[in-house]
């Protein structure tokens, strides 16, 4: 309960850069579902589709083909999510009385990676 009372939200030393690590943490899990679910989701209708055509049935290639198609388009948003999100982020940044704060959390979720992340949450700090 303590730590909720000290975190000021909307100011450089806010939520944000207290929960720095947290939110690379969530930034490094968007990271791999933006890359491992969309192959999987792939590799799998092309095996179906390949079961399919080994077969030579007709009825079963059509329907491997409209899973193979349907799971492309899920592959497809499932890598465009963190890019809408970001975008949907970006409105927020308007808000002056939570930028600073809001910068910390932006660059931890889009950048886990980048050493934006640790330097906005360590200047936050100073």
């Amino acid at each position: 309960m303590d730590i909720f009372l000290t975190m000021a939200i909307g100011n450089q030393n806010g939520f944000c850069s207290d929960t720095a690590n947290i939110w690379q943490l969530v930034g490094y899990v968007l990271l791999v579902f933006k890359i491992v679910i969309p192959i999987i989701l792939i590799i799998m209708g092309i095996l179906d589709l390949g079961k399919a055509v080994v077969a030579s049935k007709s009825d079963e290639v059509k329907k491997a083909t409209s899973s193979l198609a349907m799971r492309a388009v899920a592959a497809i948003a499932i890598f465009l999510i963190p890019t809408v999100i970001g975008v949907i982020m970006g409105f927020v940044s308007d808000f002056s009385e939570v930028k600073d704060d809001y910068e910390v959390c932006k660059s931890c979720i889009t950048s886990p990676r980048k050493k934006t992340c640790a330097t906005k949450a360590k200047a936050a700090w100073q």
